[in-house]
């Protein structure tokens, strides 16, 4: 009797499952969130928004992983090189939210904004030398240089100007849309140390940021 009552309710189970559109069941699973399409990056939401790159830069792919186990992270790259993979310019975009378990915001220092595409970002750029110690190795950064290496790429020098650019996508500030864009800093002749506060060429910094930022978004169209 038990038996028979058993195989009656793995018969139901079965016919319950087989009701289920395959399609939808499925969905979550493959299709992506976020897809690239020539030289245009399309995300559906946080934010929905359209990125489109200049014909100079490469796509080279994107990774998502689980950023300090407190937030979920996806990052995309498009990167103009040399044939040897010498990267002179790049982009770095990456999609970020914070995990449901925590009650986290994101808060940035610099009160600079930029307006592109309709979207405000939040603008800070700096000079930078990122050879030796770069943190810890499951930062977004490492972990971004660890996937660009694996595709055979690197910076063109260890001297490199970086603009970054967030948008917050909602009002509590857990998620954030951040484009990275750098650049070798070596083809001006000058040092991350020769632009820092006190160096040789500090006096320059203000004219150099500004061009960066100019070059950041000239590269780029971004639409919603």
């Amino acid at each position: 009797m038990i038996k028979r009552i058993m195989l009656a309710i793995f018969a139901m189970a079965i016919v319950a499952f087989t009701l289920i559109p395959f399609g939808r069941a499925m969905v979550a699973e493959e299709t992506p969130t976020r897809r690239v399409t020539g030289q245009t990056l399309t995300s559906t939401h946080l934010p929905a928004v359209r990125i489109k790159f200049d014909k100079a830069f490469k796509y080279v792919g994107s990774q998502s992983f689980v950023l300090y186990s407190v937030a979920n992270a996806e990052q995309h790259f498009f990167v103009d090189a040399d044939k040897q993979g010498r990267i002179k310019r790049m982009y770095w975009i990456q999609f970020e939210g914070y995990l449901p378990n925590n009650t986290h915001a994101y808060d940035y220092k610099s009160s600079k904004t930029v307006d592109i595409g309709g979207l405000t970002f939040i603008g800070d750029a700096q000079a930078r030398n990122i050879s030796g110690n770069q943190g810890r190795a499951d930062s977004d950064g490492n972990r971004g240089r660890s996937f660009l290496q694996a595709k055979g790429y690197r910076m063109a020098s260890d001297e490199v100007l970086w603009q970054r650019l967030v948008h917050m996508v909602d009002e509590a500030k857990r998620n954030e849309l951040m484009i990275i864009y750098l650049e070798d800093l070596s083809g001006m002749g000058l040092t991350a140390a020769d632009l820092a506060k006190g160096g040789a060429a500090a006096a320059r910094w203000d004219d150099v940021s500004k061009g960066l930022l100019d070059r950041a978004i000239k590269g780029m169209k971004i639409s919603r």
